[in-house]
């Protein structure tokens, strides 16, 4: 009777050491791999330069952020991504076309002049001679090819998808093409309209 009692604890120690020493061992491992882990995402933080420590350490010593608890409401969703695009590409146009200028200077929609010869006064669209300056409809006329070569810019990146089919990336690619030879060749005539002998 002791022997078997001596021989039942032998046998139920020795899977207990084993899956004790199997542990230790994967809890030491993990351990090491979250030092690495955190070693290895730490080193991008760190600098020889003292004012980033100073920049790190010295403004939490005396503030400390706020408990707020701001929530969005539940009715308010995120616009979709042509949206966005929209208005990125309406606030590109507006930008380009001279909008702050027409706002603060207030220059006439277009101007007008008068024949040497006959005395007949004609509509004059582009401000001559002057970079600086711009009646409303030549900002308009020339922010307008600006976008049309943006979009022919877009199209060209859309054709040079393979996912697509291929008539579609052909005219996707045609029509870029055409929109940017289109808006080149009249933001120089615009140009050249504007200053005389430009670039000849």
């Amino acid at each position: 009777a002791h022997t078997h009692q001596t021989q039942i604890p032998r046998v139920s120690m020795a899977p207990r050491s084993e899956h004790a020493g199997g542990s230790a061992s994967a809890a030491a491992a993990a351990a090491a791999a979250a030092a690495a882990a955190a070693q290895s995402h730490g080193s991008g933080f760190d600098s020889m330069d003292p004012f980033f420590h100073a920049l790190r350490v010295v403004p939490f010593a005396f503030l400390q952020p706020p408990r707020t608890r701001l929530k969005l409401p539940s009715n308010l969703a995120l616009p979709s991504p042509m949206v966005v695009f929209s208005l990125i590409l309406l606030t590109y146009f507006a930008v380009v076309s001279g909008l702050v200028y027409d706002v603060i200077v207030e220059p006439p929609g277009i101007g007008s002049s008068q024949d040497p010869a006959t005395g007949a006064v004609r509509p004059v669209v582009f401000l001559p001679g002057r970079v600086n300056g711009q009646y409303i409809i030549e900002g308009l006329s020339s922010g307008f090819m600006f976008l049309l070569g943006g979009v022919g810019v877009i199209l060209l990146d859309l054709a040079v998808d393979r996912t697509r089919p291929r008539s579609l990336r052909v005219s996707f690619g045609g029509a870029g093409v055409a929109a940017i030879v289109i808006a080149y060749a009249m933001a120089m005539l615009f140009l050249r309209i504007k200053i005389p002998g430009y670039l000849w």
